[in-house]
């Protein structure tokens, strides 16, 4: 099998705390073959990293691939083709970001993984929730309060992103459905949000019975259930029934941060996006309900953040822009290095996320064995984690499974092939 060797590289692993100088690294198909130090052996390609910090693609373990607007309401009035046609162009530019792989939280299905996979799509990895279960009047029921259906919920607006579904039988047959069409995870709305129309933050959103159904059925396809929750009620009653994944939770506090950790469970913080929504919703579509409830968890988030580390609970890295703001999705890193080190702010989009995901050992780490999702970049993020910002200018390489998605190393920095 050909192999690429990547030579002369500062490596962060995803893990240590610290870089390892003179590092090569043997890429065989898609996978790592040999992590090395000193003089790289002979190989079909040898590129010279010139003493970038190499390190593992990077993970976002919330976005939305379809919300081409942030007016999720509106997303339905669109043809379906034209939303993926949208969705490919924002999958794309998050690979040139560095990010190979996604968590999508609600909206992309089968479809547009398969379009990435066959290479239709130069998109990141992407492991998908299928449409979000909502309750009637919950976080992802976008309908206005003056419309009404009581017919079958496949010819709704909103049926790209949301799947409502109320009462236990219900909620049962959505995340069978959702997990028949391959869904990495089933997401939920566990309270109120911001980007609805009807639903205040602090609105408790299904049952004890119908999240336990939900979680039942994830774990029955070994895998298991995400829920968007603001508050420490909402949160505490996902975490005790079951749920791993705590979407935002910016109004959190350090009783129910305790039981998350007891519990295993995970805290994905997507600050970004509150950021981006108060200073571009309405620009981007989103509607004056929704503005009036972006500063009711903004200011809490970072604290959230702050005390979650403290506490020592799972946290994943999460981004959740809409729209024109998907642009934005870089400044998480910044962010987060208000009140986290950086490395454990690289470990959170890297190695951690992987664990969240399922992907220990494959994803987010720079290991024999492990996929060749790599990037090299110009400035060492472990100083100065403001390298990773904008739209990849700092970016030399980007590599998904063992083929260059980018390159834009000086041609003295490459060698031709290994006779």
């Amino acid at each position: 099998m050909p192999q690429t060797v990547l030579s002369n590289g500062l490596l962060f692993d995803g893990q240590s705390p610290e870089l390892q100088p003179d590092t090569y690294v043997v890429i065989e198909g898609e996978r790592i073959a040999v992590v090395g130090k000193g003089a790289p052996p002979a190989a079909d390609r040898v590129i010279d990293l010139g003493g970038r910090v190499l390190m593992p693609g990077l993970i976002d373990a919330h976005v939305h691939l379809i919300a081409t607007t942030a007016d999720l309401g509106s997303i339905g009035d669109d043809p379906a083709s034209l939303t993926a046609l949208r969705a490919g162009k924002i999958a794309e530019a998050m690979l040139q970001r560095g990010f190979t792989t996604v968590r999508d939280a609600g909206g992309a299905d089968w479809g547009m993984a398969m379009a990435i996979e066959e290479g239709l799509i130069a998109g990141p990895r992407l492991f998908y929730s299928g449409r979000v279960l909502s309750q009637t009047g919950g976080h992802g029921d976008a309908r206005p309060r003056v419309y009404d259906w009581t017919s079958c919920q496949c010819c709704l607006p909103s049926a790209q992103f949301t799947a409502i579904a109320d009462g236990v039988d219900e909620v049962r047959k959505a995340a069978r459905t959702e997990l028949r069409r391959g869904a990495s995870q089933i997401k939920i709305m566990g309270s109120g949000g911001v980007a609805s129309p009807t639903d205040p933050i602090w609105n408790l959103q299904y049952s004890e019975e119908e999240i336990a159904a939900a979680v039942w059925e994830a774990t029955s396809w070994r895998t298991y259930v995400m829920a968007h929750a603001y508050t420490p009620e909402a949160i505490a009653r996902c975490v005790r029934l079951g749920v791993r994944s705590i979407e935002h939770g910016n109004l959190i506090d350090r009783p129910t941060l305790e039981l998350m950790k007891e519990r295993d469970a995970w805290l994905v913080p997507t600050l970004v996006t509150y950021d981006s929504l108060h200073r571009s919703g309405p620009e981007f579509g989103l509607p004056p309900v929704s503005m009036a409830k972006v500063n009711d968890v903004r200011s809490q988030g970072l604290k959230a953040l702050a005390m979650a580390h403290e506490v020592g609970v799972n946290i994943g890295f999460g981004t959740d822009l809409l729209g024109g703001m998907h642009k934005d999705q870089s400044n998480e890193f910044a962010i987060r290095a208000k009140v986290m080190p950086n490395v454990d702010v690289l470990r959170a989009a890297t190695s951690a996320n992987a664990r969240l995901l399922n992907q220990s050992g494959k994803l987010g780490v720079v290991t024999p064995g492990a996929l060749a999702d790599l990037i090299a970049v110009d400035g060492n993020p472990l100083d100065d984690i403001s390298c990773l910002d904008g739209q990849g200018e700092a970016l030399a390489l980007i590599m998904k499974g063992g083929v260059a998605f980018k390159n834009n190393l000086p041609p003295n920095e490459r060698t031709p092939p290994h006779a």
